[in-house]
């Protein structure tokens, strides 16, 4: 290859690489304006989260009182948990041109030689259950039984910042 060639194959790179961060900048602008709202236990309860997945609105029909807290606060989930996968589908539509781009870039493994046995890892996606905590008992409604005094608190090591363990 002569140092014209390489040079012309750099210079397209790097228009390919300025059009994907182009289309990157389009994308997270768009992204951030995504939301999702689901609704659970017969629409007695409707959570709508953000582009983040953070919660940032929740709504009770004026029925929701034939619910139990318990199933309240499971259906709070369920419908948190819904709108969040719509939030990970319509981020997934948004991001298709972008991986389409992608695949018509080299690969940095095709440029450096010493980087084709190099694997990214992949994600780890996060549980969806309830953590277990030793601290925590549960009621016949499958909640939490709350703390009633200090006696309840589990005993560790110390207790206060002028503890001598500190």
């Amino acid at each position: 290859m002569t140092n014209e060639q390489a040079k012309a194959e750099l210079a397209a790179i790097l228009d390919g690489v300025q059009e994907q961060m182009r289309t990157i900048a389009e994308l997270q602008q768009r992204r951030a304006e995504l939301t999702a709202t689901a609704a659970a236990r017969g629409k007695k309860v409707k959570v709508t989260v953000n582009a983040d997945n953070k919660v940032i609105d929740v709504k009770f029909a004026s029925n929701v009182d034939e619910l139990s807290y318990s199933e309240i606060a499971k259906a709070v989930i369920e419908a948190a948990q819904r709108a969040c996968t719509e939030v990970a589908r319509q981020t997934a539509g948004l991001m298709a041109p972008l991986e389409n781009q992608r695949a018509q870039l080299p690969k940095l493994s095709d440029l450096v030689e010493d980087l084709a046995g190099v694997e990214i890892p992949g994600s780890v996606e996060a549980p969806t259950t309830r953590p277990n905590s030793l601290g925590s008992q549960m009621v016949s409604d499958g909640s939490a039984a709350p703390r009633t005094s200090m006696r309840d608190l589990p005993r560790g090591r110390g207790g206060s910042a002028t503890d001598s363990s500190w």
